[in-house]
């Protein structure tokens, strides 16, 4: 069950809901939120439903919860989130296209990259700093040195960034350098960075873990949302399949599965789905087709040197071409565009 209460509450009024609950056998956690403060409470619900919160006074809202992740739930919020990242919105209607390269290589290539991505009517450049490798010899990213590269190409082209954080020990470079930061697959099950994450407020890309379940994802954003933090947006990037022909098998049906558990708006990453730039147009268009928020794309101007995820960049031209592709399937499906 989750309570909302007013802003305005007394002391008192809090104190009698609280011994109201706990008399009632059942936990209280408090969880800050831009609606006021929430109570997660748990324990004997059926005794609890006796007893009318809902006239006590200092109360707004008693939401009784079907699903574990009750921040993120419909039946906590119904109407769809929008997240705000820079000038860009993601959710709420609007299509939103990510596009750069797997990692920042050195400033000059990233700017070529930039304005190629701009020019295409993307709204976010991507670019990793930090990247978690299989391979401890493969290349890790530039780290600190890529991030300011990112935060200075992102204001020189105005486009909003967004960059993966790997260590809880980098929160505030991130933060303080990159418009959004993306947790990876490897990740979606790191609880520490999630909650310190959610600390800070900022606004966070949350892909899927490779064998994660649908609850799984939605709890691991819980952990972002538990702390205040209501900027989330989801990734689906592909769940490890057994099928060689592809990097992972990308899950569409996430799409209104997720919109029918949640308000977080969800987007999709057909470049680590597939790991064929070839295959990369037809399954961002699928994934509008299907109703997701957006799309975030790897895209390079010689994918010949990059220094990871080569075989799925795009190439700007066909970048642009997909660009315009996936505006005409959204006006198609009646849906407002971000300019």
């Amino acid at each position: 069950m989750l309570i909302v209460l007013d802003p305005q509450i007394s002391p008192a009024q809090r104190s009698a809901i609280d011994e109201t609950i706990r008399a009632a056998g059942c936990s209280i956690a408090e969880m800050p939120s831009r609606r006021g403060l929430l109570l997660l409470v748990d324990g004997d619900l059926d005794r609890l439903r006796q007893v009318p919160l809902k006239v006590f006074a200092g109360v707004s809202k008693v939401v009784g919860l079907s699903k574990p992740y009750a921040l993120n739930s419909r039946e906590h919020q119904a109407e769809p989130n929008v997240v705000k990242v820079g000038d860009a919105r993601i959710g709420g209607g609007s299509l939103t296209v990510i596009g750069g390269p797997c990692a920042v290589e050195d400033r000059e290539t990233l700017l070529a990259i930039a304005n190629e991505v701009k020019a295409s009517g993307a709204n976010l450049l991507r670019g990793g700093a930090y990247k978690p490798r299989t391979s401890p010899y493969s290349f890790r990213g530039l780290g600190l040195e890529g991030l300011l590269m990112l935060r200075d190409v992102g204001l020189e082209t105005g486009l909003p960034t967004v960059s993966e954080i790997t260590d809880p020990r980098h929160i505030e470079a991130c933060v303080s350098n990159v418009d959004m930061v993306q947790v990876g697959t490897r990740n979606m099950s790191n609880f520490d960075l999630l909650v310190e994450i959610g600390k800070s407020g900022h606004p966070v890309l949350l892909k899927r873990g490779r064998s994660a379940t649908i609850a799984d994802w939605l709890l691991a954003a819980e952990y972002i949302l538990a702390q205040g933090n209501p900027n989330v947006v989801l990734c689906e990037r592909g769940i490890r399949g057994f099928d060689p022909a592809m990097r992972n098998t990308l899950d569409l049906a996430a799409i209104p599965a997720i919109q029918a558990r949640s308000h977080l708006p969800i987007i999709i990453d057909p470049s680590h789905a597939t790991g064929v730039s070839a295959y990369v147009p037809a399954l961002a268009r699928a994934a509008i087709a299907a109703g997701a928020d957006g799309v975030i794309i790897e895209t390079h101007t010689d994918p010949t040197r990059a220094r990871s995820d080569a075989d799925q960049a795009m190439l700007p031209a066909d970048f642009r071409d997909l660009c315009e592709d996936l505006r005409l399937m959204h006006r198609v499906a009646n849906r407002s565009i971000d300019a």
